[in-house]
């Protein structure tokens, strides 16, 4: 009996063992072979600047250590971007050198000035764009750390000097894509086209869902839309990732693009039905919305019940055609009342929104995708100047300061200090608020790097016997594999611990400086250490003392300069991609803003388009003079009096009949006419804000 229970006792031992080992090989096992990728990628490029001889091998490994990502797309997309800031930094440098040979305050202006430049534009960029940006500031300011003497005077070796540390750089970024490519088989558009089919079905489910069930006391989607967007936002660093995976979605960028604002369409297409029919007295809410789904085909009613993605996923070209051809039954189909009218021209806009994430989810998946004309220059969208400007001046301050500090006390590794403050206060610039909390931890991480490479540096290297490669890579292994498998870790992405992982990698190589002829000074050593951590600091305490602007801030700024372009929309101005200019603010809007705030500015999308549709029809039907009282109400910040006007121009129309070819285009208007008047009378704070009393 005691055998029996001693075996069943063990294979339950080894049960829960095995069940432990499945759950860490799961939870670690990707993590850990991102850190083996991350300690590959530095080892070849050290050898590779090793055999080349170059000066500061050590760049080299920084960069790979740097480009290298969980994503493989996201590793060749940094490679790619890195490599255009460092040629962009390189030239400059060059340049200010050349400008400023013999003139010390100009040349260290110029470069303090660059910065601010470089963090600005970091700013009104994205994603990798946005990390060259940064990188092209930082990188004159690496150029600049190597030839400026021990008080900042230039040497005039710029020439060769970025020749050198832009191939180190570029060893580092090549390095590193190769180890990735041969390690990992990507998979970035797969998982955007799995994102893209399943808000796409569950977009549509969820409006054909709220029109199945519309009652008198409709249920409120207005959380549900909410969810909605942020994930659209979320999709932005992830077709970044896919353009890195692949040239053909690079080249067919403007496919995905109006994919987005599809889906953003479709939002604001179902925000302007839900809120019509809560404006429906008594049991039309249920009457109207039956008509729409009367006329929707039983596939496209059917997704209420069943929203399958593999579906999507497996035909989207089949899809496309029923979207597109519903929506074109909606918008020809004739009615009989401006109710009416409205309901079937927002719900067409849903399905032609739907259908244009279709036609991204077709192009990702390699079935034929319809192809819009290539533009050879997209204008980038700027939410706001403001917060770019801020942190432009924040970069100048903190690389000017550090640059007085360095002259005053003549610190022989001063220009260390410039160059990692500027790293910092470039690179996290466009984090907004999180940026103090991300650059606290980046000091941190660079003050544990520098313990760590002290303690490889002058306890275990020295021991090397003989010193080889191979031996020096093991080592630095120990140190490098487990720093990258914490900072793949997905509950490690704070922004205090992934600042702190971030740092306590990328910067380890910098501290202890390998090189062909390893030194083991350790003054030298504690001054760069110093250097790097001090730069980091300054750069941190910068964050604090010119702080990036609050998200309240923001999010108020965002709003009234989305009101103020639709004053000016009513007034006559014609931007040429309004829908496009506001989407852009509502995906940088920050995640505290309030749901009444989110409302208000899908709101100011709605009216804005509602005004550019009237203007188009008042053409036909001769309305401008009877449109132009409201527009000039709504520019004034006079909702009431916008609404009283449309009012009576409305009643003016019902005296046309409802006869005659121009009947559906006279209920177009009328429908366009009432779609701005409830978008008035729902948001009369917003729209009337800041009015001359």
């Amino acid at each position: 009996m005691f055998a029996a229970q001693s075996t069943e006792w063990a294979e339950s031992a080894t049960s829960r063992a095995r069940r432990l080992l499945a759950d860490g090989l799961i939870t670690w096992g990707p993590p850990l072979t991102f850190g083996l990728r991350l300690w590959l990628s530095v080892c070849l490029a050290l050898y590779l600047a090793f055999w080349l001889q170059l000066d500061n091998p050590y760049w080299a490994g920084t960069s790979a250590a740097i480009v290298c990502q969980p994503q493989l797309g996201a590793s060749l997309r940094k490679g790619w971007f890195r490599m255009i800031g460092t040629v962009i930094g390189a030239v400059v440098s060059v340049e200010m050198t050349a400008c400023f040979p013999q003139d010390r305050a100009l040349f260290l202006g110029s470069l303090a000035l660059w910065g601010g430049v470089c963090a600005m534009t970091a700013t009104l960029l994205r994603n990798f764009a946005a990390y060259a940006a940064a990188l092209a500031g930082y990188t004159a300011a690496i150029i600049a750390s190597d030839q400026l003497g021990a008080a900042g005077g230039v040497n005039g070796d710029a020439f060769m000097l970025a020749i050198t540390r832009a191939s180190e750089i570029c060893i580092g970024i090549v390095a590193a894509g190769v180890v990735l490519a041969c390690t990992d088989l990507g998979g970035a558009p797969r998982r955007l086209a799995a994102r893209f089919a399943n808000l796409s079905a569950d977009i549509m489910s969820r409006f054909i869902g709220s029109l199945a069930t519309a009652r008198p006391n409709l249920p409120d989607t207005q959380t549900i839309r909410r969810e909605f967007t942020r994930q659209v936002i979320a999709l932005d660093p992830i077709i970044d990732q896919s353009f890195g995976e692949s040239s053909r979605l690079r080249y067919h960028s403007p496919i995905l693009q109006q994919a987005v604002d599809g889906l953003f369409a479709a939002l604001a297409a179902w925000r302007a039905v839900a809120d019509h029919l809560a404006q429906l007295p008594d049991d039309q809410p249920r009457q109207q919305a039956d008509k729409v789904l009367q006329n929707l085909s039983p596939e496209l009613r059917g997704l209420s019940v069943s929203p399958d993605p593999t579906h999507w996923i497996a035909d989207p070209t089949a899809l496309l055609r029923i979207y597109e051809t519903a929506a074109r039954r909606l918008v020809n189909l004739p009615v009989d009342t401006p109710s009416r009218r409205l309901l079937f021209d927002q719900t067409a806009r849903v399905l032609a929104g739907i259908a244009d994430a279709l036609n991204g989810l077709a192009l990702l998946v390699a079935d034929p995708a319809r192809a819009l004309p290539r533009r050879g220059f997209v204008r980038p969208r700027v939410p706001d100047w403001l917060p770019a400007l801020v942190n432009a001046g924040r970069a100048c301050v903190t690389i000017g300061a550090v640059e007085l500090f360095w002259i005053a006390t003549a610190w022989p590794n001063g220009a260390g200090a410039i160059t990692f403050a500027a790293i910092t206060a470039i690179l996290l610039a466009p984090r907004a608020d999180q940026a103090y909390v991300a650059a606290l931890g980046f000091a941190l991480g660079s003050f544990l790097a520098a313990i760590c490479a002290a303690i490889i540096n002058f306890l275990l290297l020295p021991g090397l016997r003989p010193e080889t490669f191979l031996g020096f890579s093991l080592v630095i292994g120990l140190y490098l594999i487990p720093s990258g498998a914490l900072m793949a870790q997905p509950w490690m992405a704070h922004p205090w611990l992934t600042g702190l992982f971030v740092a306590a990698t990328a910067n380890f190589v910098p501290i202890l400086a390998p090189a062909n002829q390893m030194s083991y000074d350790t003054v030298q050593f504690y001054n760069q250490a110093l250097a790097i951590v001090a730069g980091a600091a300054t750069a941190a305490v910068s964050f604090r003392l010119l702080p990036p602007l609050s998200p309240a801030f923001r999010t108020r700024r965002l709003l009234a300069l989305t009101l103020h372009d639709l004053r000016r929309l009513a007034r006559e101005w014609r931007p040429s991609d309004w829908q496009g200019r506001v989407d852009g603010r509502l995906s940088t809007m920050p995640d505290q803003a309030t749901p009444l705030q989110r409302a208000q500015l899908l709101a100011a999308r709605s009216a804005g388009s509602a005004i550019i549709q009237l203007r188009h029809v008042a053409r036909q039907l001769g309305l401008s003079t009877g449109l132009e009282p409201a527009f000039a109400a709504v520019a004034k910040g006079n909702s009431g009096v916008a609404i009283a006007h449309l009012a009576r121009l409305d009643a003016a129309l019902v005296t046309r009949g409802d006869t005659g070819p121009e009947w559906q285009a006279t209920l177009r208007a009328r429908s366009d006419i009432l779609a701005l008047s409830e978008v008035l009378t729902q948001h009369p704070t917003y729209f009337d804000a800041g009015a001359p009393g």
